[in-house]
């Protein structure tokens, strides 16, 4: 028996040995076809579903990073948007808020996920609720000596309860209060503010000028003061004279007589110091067109648009042939909106043209005669 089983296991053993080699190697090409397709987890890594739709194109199976099949990682910041798809080319790249994910538009790749939204998590559908719900607190106010951010220690000496505080905790809070006063304006600077600011802020209102003229008076003035240009001037000379400088910038001048009218400071002085300001800051400052003020005189007189279109097209026509280099701009401002409340019928007076401006009706009389020889203006006044 034991010779019979040593021969039967001789003849399957020279039967393996007989095996045409093509069949051996069916085995290992079958393995290294099935290694040569892609996982679930590279399939998802890659931005495409299991279950895709016929005819999306899969990125080019190759090399294999760790976004995926085909394609490189590419971190993207907060604010960061892909440009271009690494798969297809194209540079049509949509943001799924909902998922969160930066997608193609052509061929569906995902370009990134998990992106950080970086607006509120609350929405808001007026300003008011906008105002109410923001938690970043106020803006940086130049007007302000301290911009804003300060701590303030009030004075009615209650608890939260609304309870009247004893005595002793009252005198302590007094010394506190006192203390923390001090340390608020302990530098020169800071004095200075506390100062020249309201007096900007007074001058401002009187000239009904909007915040963003104030604020920007506010910066000039705090450069003024870093670059020491207020040593040995007095502070409402200073603060005039960027002020009047923040308006012609603005595009919404005023004359120098308004301003030391309202102020109290000689216009001279005003003027000298506006013009070291602008030196030594070295500001640009745009010449002031006659048109800029056009507005403000056709609203005092109470005339119509078509009085102020009129008096603008004017003075473009004289701006063009040169009338008014050389002359004042509040003058030949006045003679033109003068011509212009005549053209309409809504005429004015020279006396409430000159009280208006601020000029002279001698000034009203010659401007408006070299308006009418020179644009050859069909009118009798």
């Amino acid at each position: 028996m034991s010779k019979s089983k040593n021969s039967k296991q001789k003849a399957a053993k020279s039967a393996r040995s007989k095996q045409p080699e093509s069949a051996k190697a069916k085995k290992p090409e079958t393995g290294a076809q099935e290694s040569r397709l892609p996982s679930k987890e590279q399939i998802r890594g890659s931005g495409f579903s299991e279950n895709a739709r016929p005819g999306m194109q899969r990125p080019q199976l190759g090399t294999e990073t760790s976004a995926g099949i085909g394609m490189e990682q590419k971190t993207v910041s907060m604010g960061e948007h892909p440009n271009k798809c690494p798969s297809c080319g194209s540079s049509n790249i949509i943001l799924d808020n909902e998922k969160g994910e930066y997608v193609c538009n052509d061929c569906g790749l995902v370009l990134e996920e998990n992106v950080t939204d970086n607006g509120p998590e609350w929405r808001a559908f007026d300003a008011d609720q906008r105002n109410a719900r923001a938690r970043t607190g106020a803006p940086i106010k130049y007007m302000k000596p301290n911009k804003g951010l300060v701590t303030e220690i009030d004075m009615y000496n209650k608890d939260i309860r609304g309870a009247k505080l004893p005595s002793k905790r009252q005198a302590q809070l007094y010394r506190i209060r006192k203390w923390h006063k001090r340390a608020s304006i302990a530098s020169s600077s800071e004095r200075n503010y506390l100062v020249a600011l309201p007096e900007l802020n007074r001058v401002a209102s009187y000239l009904g000028l909007p915040d963003n003229i104030r604020e920007s008076a506010a910066l000039l003035y705090r450069n003024c003061v870093k670059n020491n240009l207020i040593r040995g001037r007095p502070i409402e000379t200073v603060v005039n004279a960027a002020l009047y400088a923040t308006c012609r910038q603005a595009g919404m001048p005023r004359t120098l007589d308004e301003i030391a009218q309202i102020s109290g400071v000689p216009k001279k002085e005003i003027g000298r110091t506006y013009r070291v300001v602008a030196h030594e800051l070295g500001l640009r400052i745009p010449l002031t067109e006659p048109t800029s003020y056009v507005p403000r005189y056709v609203t005092a007189l109470k005339l119509s648009s078509e009085a102020q279109e009129r008096a603008v097209i004017l003075l473009r026509q004289a701006m063009k042939k040169g009338l008014v280099s050389g002359r004042s701009p509040t003058g030949v401002s006045a003679a033109a909106v003068y011509i212009a409340s005549a053209l309409v019928n809504e005429r004015r007076t020279q006396k409430e043209v000159a009280e208006v401006a601020g000029v002279t009706e001698v000034t009203i009389r010659n401007r408006y005669r070299e308006l009418k020889k020179e644009l050859a203006i069909d009118v009798n006044l």
